[in-house]
């Protein structure tokens, strides 16, 4: 964990350094209060535009992007992956992946529960960043992701994943009919399904899948921020949390990945 200002991020300590630059964002840090207290990212919910505003630049210092234009898309919890340049820069885009190869270009997810994903490879080629809950691993916005990777990265140089701070198993409660729906995808995701003891529910295990899946594109070189944000409340923003609080909060982390200068 890296701390400068009050500001907490999280980066994959064994990853040599390189050109690629990134961070996974806490909650702290920011200018943000009350429910949203205190490095709420989001410019679509209720919170100061100008607050949030300054927490983005706030982050964006923390990590030496000054001279990068910063890149967030509308999330919509597809696995819809988009190919970010000059020429859609200023353009929105719905999507929840996002790539470049743009070296004055960052990408930025937010988060709250789900799984910021950081893709690039070893000689600085391209960046992705992937938004994934269950629905982006339903539809395996990973597989979607590395086959556009993979025509850029045509001198097939290695590629390094990272998982980010995402909702564990032990908190991510499901019932039948969600696993029913992904073992209809493949039967294999069947283990990522743990049963409670004398409930109806079961437990996902949505950073194992992602891992599955990394793996089965054949990515080997994976990290794992195996930080969980439900349970850690003074750190992350959670949004199961808040809903089982009855808490109306649509804070969210920022997570950002970009080429040094």
């Amino acid at each position: 964990m890296n701390k400068k200002n009050n500001i907490q991020y999280f980066k994959a300590t064994k990853l040599i350094k390189n050109r690629v630059t990134y961070g996974f964002f806490s909650r702290k840090g920011g200018y943000s209060i009350k429910n949203y207290k205190s490095l709420n990212c989001n410019l679509k919910s209720d919170d100061s535009k100008t607050i949030v505003s300054k927490n983005i630049k706030l982050a964006i210092e923390n990590l030496n992007l000054k001279h990068s234009k910063i890149k967030f898309i509308n999330q919509i919890h597809s696995s819809k992956v988009i190919l970010i340049n000059n020429h859609n820069i200023n353009k929105s885009i719905n999507a929840d992946g996002s790539i470049t190869m743009d070296k004055n270009i960052s990408l930025a997810i937010l988060t709250a529960d789900c799984a910021p994903i950081f893709i690039y490879d070893t000689k600085n080629t391209f960046i992705c960043a992937l938004h994934s809950g269950w629905r982006g691993c339903l539809n395996n916005i990973i597989s979607k992701a590395v086959k556009k990777l993979k025509i850029i990265n045509k001198n097939n140089d290695e590629i390094v994943a990272i998982v980010g701070p995402c909702l564990q198993g032990n908190n991510f409660e499901v019932d039948e009919n969600l696993k029913n729906i992904f073992l209809n995808k493949n039967f294999n995701y069947k283990s990522f399904f743990i049963k409670k003891n004398k409930t109806n529910k079961l437990n996902f295990d949505m950073r194992g899948l992602i891992n599955y899946q990394l793996k089965n594109m054949s990515i080997d070189n994976i990290f794992n921020i195996d930080k969980d944000t439900y349970n850690n409340k003074d750190l992350f923003y959670s949004y199961r949390r808040s809903s089982n609080q009855g808490i109306l909060s649509t804070a969210r982390m920022i997570n950002i990945i970009g080429f040094r200068k």
